[in-house]
C-alpha cells in the first residue's frame, strides 16, 4: 500500500515557476514508477510526466517539454516536478501517481495509487 501527498501548488504569474513535491509512504518507494497528471476544469485528466523506478528514464507530454523537469529522491521517498515558464494553460489540479508498472507510464490506467492533488493556477 502506498499513500501519496502532493504539495507545492499555488498561484503564480505567467512565466513564473513552481516546484511540486509528492511524498510517498512505505518502504518500497524505490520500486515504483511515478507519474504526474493534471486535470483542468471541464477537461479530461492528462499525462504530464513520468519517471522510472530507477530514475534513469523520464518522459514528458509535448506541451511541457523543455519547461518541466521530473526527478526523484528515493532516500526521501519523494518525487518532484519542477515547472518553469508557466503558462495559463498549465492551470489545473496536479496529481501524483505510483505503481510498479514498468511501461506505458503515460497511461493513467497503469497507476494504482493516486494522491489527492495540488492546485496550480497561472494568471496571465
Amino acid at each position: 500500500q502506498v499513500q501519496l501527498v502532493e504539495t507545492g501548488g499555488g498561484l503564480v504569474q505567467a512565466g513564473g515557476s513552481l516546484r511540486l513535491s509528492c511524498a510517498a509512504s512505505g518502504r518500497a518507494f524505490s520500486s515504483y514508477s511515478m507519474g504526474w497528471f493534471r486535470q483542468a476544469p471541464g477537461k479530461e485528466r492528462e499525462f504530464v510526466s513520468a519517471i522510472s523506478w530507477t530514475g534513469g528514464r523520464t518522459s514528458y507530454a509535448d506541451s511541457v517539454k523543455g519547461r518541466f523537469t521530473i526527478s526523484r529522491d528515493n532516500a526521501k521517498n519523494t518525487v518532484y516536478l519542477q515547472m518553469n515558464n508557466l503558462e495559463s494553460e498549465d492551470t489545473a489540479l496536479y496529481y501524483c501517481a505510483a505503481d510498479r508498472y514498468r511501461s506505458r507510464l503515460y497511461e493513467a490506467d497503469n497507476y494504482g495509487y493516486w494522491g489527492q492533488g495540488t492546485q496550480v493556477t497561472v494568471s496571465s
